[in-house]
């Protein structure tokens, strides 16, 4: 639950924001990652009144409620600043009319002042807002920075996950999250992966303990988010499995609801768990740029057949 403190606990700061009254209804929740100014309310039409918005008051908005007398001022006010109302939001430090502050005391609503200019506000604010409210999960895993690629790296406890990581790092690749991985859902249907603000640029190393890879590899080796492109799978070598020679088919596992390539890679002791990731990473630029080596030697081997 997202609340009115917290948006001023967290951001308030950087939008300038001041109380002025309704202290009391700080603890409202934002239902909706929107806000937006009354505009055709304030004139009295309310058809598809958007009234779980923070409602944001810019020049126009101050000067035409002034413009109005006393009693239609309240009426009209009354009308938009409904109990679902999270906060009032006034901009350039204008001077609130009596009649808003009296209502927003009344039914516990915060009003706020702020210097920023209407539009400005209203694109940080959505901004902000959409960021919070985002779809989130954590996952268990290891992601890094594989020439480009955002791979997560997953699979069993021990298998080896911080090891490859480690392995890339010391070729020049860079750590984003090591064991625990959050995701967030951006707007352009992509997912960005970043690590918890504790364990940043730490990893653990079974037999080593934690380490600093900012401090040891250089801060060129880490960095906070990524975009997430792939995701490959350890899992320990099973005689009795079927692996994957060719790479015709596709596989996908689904995030937060984004398929994301999937590539099943066993490890065994004498497979170069580095140079396979690497190279996982690669084919999949190649792909992206529209080449695709397994399909093109099927291509091949139907001509071939067919001659």
């Amino acid at each position: 639950m997202y609340t009115i403190q917290n948006l001023y606990d967290q951001h308030g700061q950087d939008l300038s924001l001041e109380l002025v009254v309704g202290k009391r209804g700080m603890r409202r929740r934002i239902k909706v990652p929107e806000a937006n100014r009354p505009g055709l309310g304030i004139t009295g039409y309310l058809k598809n009144h958007a009234s779980k918005r923070i409602l944001v008051f810019g020049k126009v908005d101050i000067q035409y409620i002034r413009d109005l007398d006393s009693k239609t001022r309240i009426e009209r006010l009354e009308a938009i600043l409904s109990q679902d109302t999270p906060a009032v939001i006034v901009t350039r430090r204008y001077r609130s009319p009596k009649e808003l502050l009296l209502i927003c005391e009344k039914n516990g609503i915060p009003l706020f002042r702020t210097p920023m200019k209407t539009m400005n506000l209203l694109s940080r604010l959505t901004l902000l807002l959409t960021e919070e409210f985002a779809p989130t999960v954590t996952l268990h895993g290891t992601l890094v920075e594989v020439f480009g690629v955002g791979v997560l790296i997953q699979g069993d406890s021990s298998v080896g996950k911080s090891e490859a990581a480690l392995g890339l790092i010391e070729r020049g690749h860079r750590l984003i999250s090591d064991d625990v991985v959050k995701v967030k859902k951006r707007e352009g249907n992509y997912l960005e992966g970043y690590g918890a603000e504790l364990t940043k640029h730490h990893m653990e190393i079974r037999g080593i303990g934690i380490i600093n890879v900012a401090h040891l590899y250089g801060a060129v080796c880490v960095r906070n988010n990524k975009s997430i492109d792939l995701v490959v799978k350890l899992e320990t070598w099973d005689d009795h499995s079927f692996y994957d020679r060719v790479g015709a088919d596709d596989k996908y596992c689904d995030i937060l609801g984004i398929d994301l390539p999937l590539h099943i890679l066993p490890v065994k002791p004498g497979r170069d768990v580095v140079l396979l990731l690497e190279t996982i990473a690669l084919n999949h630029r190649l792909k992206d740029m529209g080449y695709n080596s397994a399909k093109e030697f099927k291509r091949k081997l139907l001509e071939m057949t067919a001659r």
